[in-house]
């Protein structure tokens, strides 16, 4: 089975995961979100504890088949690094073929992964586009694949922000994560 592998911190998830996750689902058998404890690229202090943003991800996705979830990384040492969780994936799931998700606006920085010549030459790239991305010489690799998906600049940072200001964040989130949010209170505090 070809499966998408699609990292992220997911805090929260949004409309515009989803509707990547969708389309990318067109081009493999399966999408599995990989909620990341930690990116080694990012500090956020507003970051939820793992468990609830998998809470979080689990609902949005529970409709769709072709949606997965997994908290491999929970066990793993943090930071995690993709090529560690990779390597373990293909290790636990020698059945699949995973390729790994990633937006545009992280090609230019890929070359800064570990080990992200090894991720090329075993995984592949499937990319979707994102706003103000720079430009990248992986583009023309043939192991990177672009995939034609529609330019969204939903964050979860304004995500947040609008929470703790208490505006609507209707239409940006699920309902069911709109309603976890409220009812236990996520980004409230800073």
């Amino acid at each position: 089975m070809k499966v998408g592998l699609f990292f992220g911190s997911f805090n929260p998830i949004h409309i515009g995961h989803l509707i990547v996750a969708n389309i990318m689902a067109e081009f493999v058998d399966r999408v599995w979100f990989v909620v990341s404890p930690q990116n080694p690229f990012k500090k956020n202090k507003s970051l939820l504890h793992e468990f609830d943003r998998y809470e979080m991800v689990e609902k949005a996705i529970q409709d769709n088949f072709k949606l997965q979830i997994t908290d491999v990384e929970f066990t793993m040492p943090k930071p995690s690094y993709t090529i560690d969780t990779l390597t373990y994936l293909t290790e636990k799931h020698p059945q699949h073929n995973f390729k790994l998700i990633i937006g545009s606006d992280n090609l230019s920085q890929f070359h800064k992964w570990k080990n992200y010549q090894k991720i090329l030459d075993n995984y592949g790239l499937l990319v979707y586009p994102r706003p103000n991305a720079k430009p990248s010489e992986l583009l023309e690799d043939q192991r990177v694949e672009i995939i034609d998906a529609p330019l969204l600049d939903i964050s979860a940072s304004y995500i947040r922000e609008a929470v703790r200001a208490r505006r609507s964040i209707r239409y940006l989130v699920p309902e069911v994560v709109e309603a976890l949010i409220e009812k236990k209170g996520y980004y409230l505090s800073r």
